[in-house]
């Protein structure tokens, strides 16, 4: 039962952060430009903050249990999530490169750490 809940929690995080990826794409990261009509902060709380939380909480609610399914579902949320960092970093002008090295060095490691999770759940459950 705590496996399927862990499932869930990864594949609902999953797909909020495609769902962001892919408004970001097609308006470009600009705010409201994407087919949702959010600004960048409320994009970022209500579809980037939720994954992090969900996939933090399938590791550890699913820690004694072996499953290298929802470990790949959790490194694809870490590298989503640095994936969103770099491309913060990447498309960031001159004048906001400081903040934008801020905010996109901390997904990058906050999704380095969700990807060794994911990485620590596979190898838990392979050997």
């Amino acid at each position: 039962m705590v496996l399927v809940v862990g499932y869930i929690m990864g594949i609902v995080g999953l797909a909020m952060l495609i769902i962001y990826g892919a408004d970001v794409a097609v308006g470009g990261g600009g705010a409201g430009d994407g087919f949702l009509p959010l600004d960048g902060m409320a994009r970022g709380i209500g579809l980037g903050l939720p994954p992090v939380i969900l996939a933090f909480a399938a590791f550890f609610i699913t820690r004694h249990e072996e499953s290298v399914p929802l470990g790949v579902i959790i490194l694809a949320v870490g590298v989503l999530i640095i994936a969103g960092g770099i491309h913060s970093i990447a498309n960031a002008d001159a004048e906001s490169m400081s903040r934008a090295m801020g905010e996109g060095g901390s997904l990058i490691g906050v999704g380095a750490i969700i990807t060794v999770l994911g990485g620590i759940k596979i190898k838990k459950s392979i050997a």
